[in-house]
């Protein structure tokens, strides 16, 4: 009998021991992120504070990575040393990684926090196969940035279709002011006025699956768009000379009240201050609707934040996926960043851009892009991007270059 209560003792022991030890690794949480810069390396260090104050049975483990360590770091340590929690990118961004089967759905997490009313606006862009992929935690929008005294001047509406968008140009070029600014230098804007026109003609289904490379580039309703950028091209609608300059460069012929428009992202408000422009008379409006019908999808590049399929402390991952998903916490990050919560319950600085920005993401049901160079893969994006740029300076060469760009499809993809 003694023999049996000493075993008994000493399974107890072990069984509490082993209780221990699985709550010990319960209680430790990895983090694996990129947010190196000084603005999101804060709003993250507040972050976990935050999480591990409301939840002090866990304690965090962030590992901070550089931007370039972290793209050629991601796909090694979610396959042989994953995190509990790695920070990416939405939309086809995410697509590999799910299709590697190295992140896991998070729908319950969705499900249980009625994240699809609170998230709703980029909802979209975290389905893959039907599932959700992780949880998003800020954007901001692009659009179009406009001098709103030299509209007042002449007259001019904020347009809300192609034909008023025309008829803005026209009559700012009857006043001797060039109707946009672009700096193509870097070739990434050509990007953005690319994704605007391609939505606005196609919708947002057929520019993902274009990104995704199931559309050859040579399909008429790719050259259906690229007609629409003709037709701005035509009016010479853009500063001359853009090849030349860098995306900062172009800001000098808006401060100056020589062009009237940008196609950018809402980083651009700060370099215009910069640059010498009274905020006041800068303005932001929505592209405009181009194919009557289509529903306006819009260009807000996301960060995410998802459970690799090899994390070893799902539970807790999906409680840090939870507290970051809320209203209050989406707003104290991005007061940090200056960007945009997703959550719809968020407040948003007193900002007139931000404003804008929340109101119109907000409302957006079409579906929301990364931006090309996030949604293609890098050597598609980068021939597209080159591609672009010398449309805008040889629009007659329009069949060469989709023809090329149609090439590397049929390589990138495979």
């Amino acid at each position: 009998m003694n023999k049996i209560n000493t075993l008994r003792k000493h399974l107890a022991a072990l069984a509490v021991s082993a209780f221990a030890a699985s709550t010990a690794m319960a209680g430790n949480l990895v983090i694996n992120t990129d947010t190196s810069d000084p603005a999101p390396k804060a709003a993250f260090e507040a972050l976990i504070k935050g999480f591990e104050k409301e939840n002090p049975d866990v304690t965090v483990t962030w590992n901070l990575f550089d931007h370039e360590g972290y793209k050629t770091s991601i796909r090694n340590f979610l396959t042989a040393d994953a995190p509990d929690l790695a920070n990416w990118y939405a939309g086809n961004r995410m697509l590999p990684y799910v299709n590697a089967g190295l992140f896991e759905p998070v729908d319950d997490v969705w499900n249980q926090h009625d994240l699809n009313t609170s998230l709703a606006s980029s909802a979209s862009s975290m389905t893959i196969d039907g599932k959700k992929w992780g949880v998003p935690y800020t954007f901001y929008q692009w659009g179009v940035y406009y001098r709103k005294d030299l509209f007042e001047k002449h007259g001019i509406a904020v347009p809300t279709n192609w034909e008023e968008f025309k008829a803005a140009g026209k009559t700012l070029k009857a006043n001797g002011i060039t109707p946009m600014t672009i700096g193509t230098k870097g070739l990434w804007t050509t990007a953005g006025v690319f994704d605007y026109l391609n939505m606005r003609t196609n919708g947002f289904d057929f520019h993902m699956a274009l990104t995704r490379g199931e559309i050859p580039w040579t399909d008429d309703r790719i050259r259906k768009t690229m007609s629409n950028w003709k037709e701005l091209l035509d009016m010479n609608w853009w500063i001359d000379n853009h090849a030349a300059y860098s995306w900062q460069d172009a800001l000098a012929p808006m401060v100056k009240g020589e062009a009237a428009m940008y196609v950018m992202g809402n980083f651009s408000v700060e370099q215009f201050k910069v640059a010498g422009l009274d905020i006041n008379k800068l303005g932001f409006f929505q592209f405009p609707e181009i194919t009557p019908g289509i529903p306006l999808s819009e260009e807000a590049p996301t960060d995410t934040i998802h459970i690799p399929a090899n994390a070893k402390n799902k539970a807790d991952a999906k409680r840090f996926l939870a507290y970051i998903a809320r209203a209050d916490v989406q707003e104290s990050i991005n007061r940090t960043l200056g960007q945009l919560p997703i959550n719809k319950d968020s407040a948003v600085a007193d900002d007139v851009f931000l404003q804008a920005g929340k109101k119109m993401l907000s409302g957006t049901t079409a579906g929301i892009a990364q931006f090309f160079d996030r949604d293609a893969p890098a050597e598609m994006a980068k021939a597209g991007m080159q591609g672009f740029q010398e449309f805008m300076v040889k629009p007659e060469r329009l069949d060469a270059i989709l023809n090329r760009l149609e090439k590397v499809r049929q390589r990138a993809y495979k």
